[in-house]
């Protein structure tokens, strides 16, 4: 079975007490519905808002505003009212289009996803998803508003149709380059319902047959990026606007451009008209400029057009739409702009200069069509200025022969376009300085630095405003106001150094945390650092995996339903077994006493069985302090030949995470003891006392088992310690089968890993396969359930799922409307296949099964983190000038190599149990001072804390990429003696043949 892309996991941390009604960063799309009188915006922060503008549809399907005024004279109210909104998306939305009778909103995002919103329906729901591209999705078209499919474009090079009734993807369009196939990207489009055209980084616009998918034609002519396309409702114009400053005019029929209009200074974004004949049209630039051109009645000769300026935007406009007297621009600000439209139908409206020269072209108004115009309401209008319009294009006549004002015709002012040569400043004023309405926008995220706990984050909105936020609680913890985030950074971060686990996006204006499988385990801190509600007991030097403890209580209804899901399934297959018993048939024990071990306290094992859901702790294993102190390590998996049904409690004992040797020791290095034998570097810090260490041979041991060990040892494999011997005692008491005694468990083990490879070979055929996801970790518990209930049928099933305890992961309450993310790798992005909230993902068990990735099952249900080798780093450790004796190797080795996380009061147990071991078979004093208290370490002359890590050492004290070199210096607490000088002087040599640091 194929595996599945990559995924990953997502949660987005929102503001509290954040209120709907506008964007956090800036809006790319808008759209108006003109049957229902709302407008839609979509913005770069994954957000569609629909707003009504208040305004009542008149008999003739005109539109009048309602109570646009007050009754004592004041400026006109606002007519938007906010109606809806939904986060359709996570990342921007480039393009939004109405289609279905407007019943259907279509975006384009960034996150690849083409989906359709249905805010008109009786029951709103979330946006569905309907077509994804490869890469970010640029644009879309459609021929009207009541049409049901949408066409789009994107980076990947490819236009789709799809249809809105059902049938998905209806054509496919593949855009290539013609020289650099790169460049075949596509950043506009245009439709008829015949025709589709297309542009982008290739300056060239091609046509498209939307029947066959065949190329009609192309247009070459543009010099820069084409940013926006319209086609006329005959298809036979289409007008192009490009990066070059121009919008071009072709014409279909000649197959050629007809005009260049020349009447912007910088790149043109976007066009719009909802002029069948694109008579009428609406243009933008980078600079904020709005431009409305009409060319009615200039029978063909566009130079004779008029071009004004409207209103000019502080940022570039990306997005423009026109209805009903009314221009809204988007720009990259939060807020959406609504400017009065100018009317260019009426002639009284225009200078005076500029009727003259109407009047003298062959081309001049009717007198029919001029004549309603002036009627006598026209002179309390504003007369639009003169220095509002452009010169149309480079070849027209108007306004090169007069000035801008009318009574100073002088040249030089004369706005010429993009054919200025000398450095003459134009002077354009639009007919409106001011808009007549602000849709206010909120404030979104517009940097972020992490700490270098990696679990905070500085972030600055776009209103100046410092936060910091804690990425595990999901929340804000601290505002410092309007500040520089540099100025706040050196305030509240600290001197750490934590694994990378994981990354933030804040391109949608919100905090994004993105989970990754390859590293979002590889992050820990030490419980005692935590600051937690409820007391929680830890172990000794106990550490949390930051992923797994986030995830758990991302994900803690997901836990309780698939804990519901596999009682009930168990409940079914124990019926049989249950009556039987109750009945009092015989049937196999479901219990087996334990006789106790050498060194086992009776009261060590509870008879409480632990459930999945349950808050009772897995009873602490004697003698290994090591192991109790690395939460999350792993243990070696235990071979199926040998494993029956585990019970609950031995189940817990053996979840299985990383690989086993960081359980074994910090040290992985072994160094040679004074009497030449080899053994593993111990950390002297354990929970139990040293005789407990060193228990008696167990009766299993057989000469087999040394031959075993000694092949290890001849295959370069560490020596087993007492941890690991301890650790195999207490799994093969955990994992015998059910009515098998413990003696003959481990005297018969060898036997039973042949009889299992004989029936395993036997059954291969049979076996199941199971799905790459986290459905696939359901099946196979279940599939094992069957198989258990199968061979024992008198046997009550027990529960599998061994999800982490709250000494593990400690209870988080995280903000119940946290979005939960789950995301698919492609070539270009991360396209989203499951959204919903902290509250709603155990309603939505169903489709995580479905969609989610196998590793998340494993670490929800298992406990079971993806096998990883721990990062370890190297040092040296010398005596502060010979001050101490040395803890060399016989050899003069001092190079040791220890877990990243291994903290400086470790190394300095280490360095006692060598240089002031406590003689054999007696046990410490109890009031006798620890090894920090007495001993003291340093690195490059800097004191170290004693709670600092080998990782925080090496970057923010040793800075280097070799080898750390460490010294020990005794503090005057405690006399530690010197050596003989014997010894001392074997010591010295054998420190002299040590390597350099």
């Amino acid at each position: 079975m194929a595996k599945k892309a990559r995924q990953r996991i997502s949660y987005v941390l929102e503001l509290p007490n954040s209120s709907p009604g506008g964007h956090r960063l800036g809006v790319n799309g808008l759209a108006i519905d003109r049957d229902n009188a709302i407008l839609y915006s979509g913005g770069r922060d994954g957000v569609i808002c629909a707003w009504d503008l208040n305004r009542r549809m008149t008999p003739g399907g005109h539109s009048a505003v309602v109570d646009t005024s007050q009754a004592n004279g004041k400026p006109p109210k606002s007519i938007t009212r906010f109606r809806a909104q939904t986060q359709a998306h996570t990342h921007w939305i480039n393009d939004i289009a109405l289609a279905q009778q407007h019943t259907a909103l279509v975006s384009a995002s960034a996150d690849l996803q083409v989906k359709v919103w249905r805010p008109l329906a009786s029951d709103i729901k979330e946006p569905v998803t309907i077509g994804q591209h490869a890469d970010y999705v640029k644009c879309l078209a459609t021929p009207s508003q009541s049409t049901n499919w949408v066409a789009s474009g994107g980076l990947d090079r490819k236009i789709y149709l799809w249809d809105l009734s059902g049938a998905g993807k209806t054509l496919e369009i593949d855009v290539q380059g013609e020289e650099v196939s790169q460049k075949g990207s596509v950043y506009a489009l245009g439709a008829t319902h015949d025709i589709l055209a297309n542009g982008g980084p290739e300056s060239i616009v091609r046509l498209w047959d939307l029947k066959s998918g065949q190329r009609i034609t192309k247009f070459v002519g543009h010099t820069d990026m084409i940013r926006a396309v319209l086609i006329s409702e005959s298809g036979d114009m289409v007008l192009s606007a490009s990066a070059d400053q121009t919008v071009k005019v072709w014409s279909v029929t000649a197959g050629r451009c007809m005009h260049t209009l020349t009447m912007h200074d910088h790149s043109v974004w976007a066009l719009f008209s909802d002029d069948p004949g694109l008579n009428i049209f609406y243009s933008s630039d980078r600079s904020g400029l709005v431009v409305k051109t009409d060319v009615r009645e200039t029978k063909g000769d566009l130079d004779n057009g008029l071009s004004l300026a409207i209103a000019k935007e502080n940022d570039g406009v990306s997005k423009i739409v026109a209805w009903d007297d009314s221009i809204w621009t988007a720009t990259a600000r939060a807020s959406i702009n609504r400017w009065k439209d100018a009317d260019t139908s009426n002639g009284t409206l225009l200078p005076e200069t500029y009727k003259q020269h109407r009047a003298s072209i062959a081309t001049m108004r009717s007198k029919e069509a001029a004549a309603p115009a002036a009627g006598a309401g026209d002179g309390a209008k504003q007369t639009i200025p003169a220095k509002s319009i452009l010169r149309i294009s480079n070849t027209a006549s108007f306004p090169l022969a007069i000035g801008r004002d009318s009574e100073d015709p002088i040249p030089s002012l004369v706005r010429k376009g993009s054919e200025f040569a000398e450095p003459v400043v134009s002077i354009v004023e639009p007919v409106h300085h001011l808009p007549e309405e602000t849709i206010e926008g909120h404030f979104g995220l517009v940097k972020h630095k992490l700490m270098n706990d990696r679990r905070r984050v500085l972030t600055l909105d776009t209103a100046g405003d410092v936060l910091m936020w804690d990425l595990i609680q999901c929340r804000p913890i601290q505002r410092f106001g309007k500040r520089h985030l540099e100025d706040v950074e050196p305030e509240v971060n600290t001197r750490e150094a934590v694994a990378p686990w994981c990354s933030i996006d804040i391109s949608s204006g919100n905090l994004t945390v993105v989970l990754e499988p390859y590293n979002c385990f590889d992050a820990e801190m030490y419980a005692d650092e935590l600051v937690l509600e409820e007391p929680v007991e830890f172990r000794e030097d106990q550490r949390i995996n930051l992923g797994k403890w986030i995830l758990r209580y991302l994900f803690a209804n997901l836990i309780d339903e698939e804990i519901r899901r596999d009682e009930a399934f168990r409940q079914k297959l124990n019926e049989g077994a249950a009556k039987r018993i109750a009945a009092g048939q015989a049937a196999p024990p479901l219990a087996i006493a334990i006789p106790p071990r050498p060194g086992w306290a009776s009261g060590d094992l509870s008879p409480a069985t632990p459930r999945a859901g349950g808050l009772q702790y897995p009873p602490m294993t004697p003698g290994l302090g090591i192991g109790l102190a690395t939460p999350g390590s792993p243990v070696p998996p235990v071979p199926e030949g040998v494993v029956g049904s585990l019970s609950p409690l031995d189940r817990r004992a053996s979840q299985v995470s990383r690989p086993s040797q960081e359980r074994e020791d910090y040290f992985s290095d072994a160094i040679q003891s004074p009497d030449g034998a080899q053994k593993p570097v111990q950390t002297p810090v354990t929970e139990a006392p040293p005789t407990a260490e060193t228990p008696a041979k167990t009766p299993g041991e057989t000469g087999k088992d040394a031959k075993d060990k000694d092949k290890d040892k001849e295959n370069g494999k560490a020596p087993a310690t007492t941890f690991g011997k301890k650790f195999r005692m207490n799994m093969s008491f955990g994992t015998k089968k059910l009515g098998r005694s413990l003696s003959t468990a481990t005297t018969e083990k060898p036997p039973v890993l042949d009889e299992k490879a004989e029936e395993s070979e036997s059954s291969s055929n049979h076996e199941k396969e199971f799905d790459d996801s986290f459905l696939g970790v359901v099946q196979k518990i279940r599939n094992e359930y069957e198989k258990q209930h199968s061979d024992n049928p008198d046997q009550l099933v027990e529960t599998r799922l061994t999800p982490s305890l709250a000494n593990d992961t400690p209870v988080l309450k995280l903000p119940a409307g946290t979005k939960v993310i789950i995301q698919e790798e492609t070539s270009g992005g991360s396209a989203e296949i499951y959204r919903g909230t902290v509250a709603s993902v155990g309603a939505d068990a169903d489709v995580i099964e479905e969609r989610g990735p196998q590793w998340l099952g494993e670490v929800l249900l298992f406990n079971a983190l993806p096998p990883k080798d721990p990062a370890k780093i190297s040092f040296f450790l010398y005596p502060w000038k010979d001050t101490l004796p040395p803890v060399a190797s016989a050899d003069g080795n001092s190079r040791l190599n220890a877990n990243r996380m291994l903290r400086v009061k470790k190394i300095l147990a280490y360095v006692a149990e060598r240089i002031d071991p406590v003689p054999e078979g007696e046990e410490p004093a109890p009031d006798a001072l620890k090894p920090e208290e007495y001993l003291e370490l340093y690195c490059n002359d800097q004191l170290l804390p004693n709670k600092m890590t080998l990782n925080t050492l090496r970057t923010h004290v040793w800075r280097g990429g070799a080898d750390i070199v460490l010294h020990y210096k005794a503090n005057g607490r405690k006399e530690i003696p010197m050596p003989p000088p014997a010894e001392a002087d074997e010591a010295d040599k054998s420190e002299a043949a040590a390597p350099p640091p």
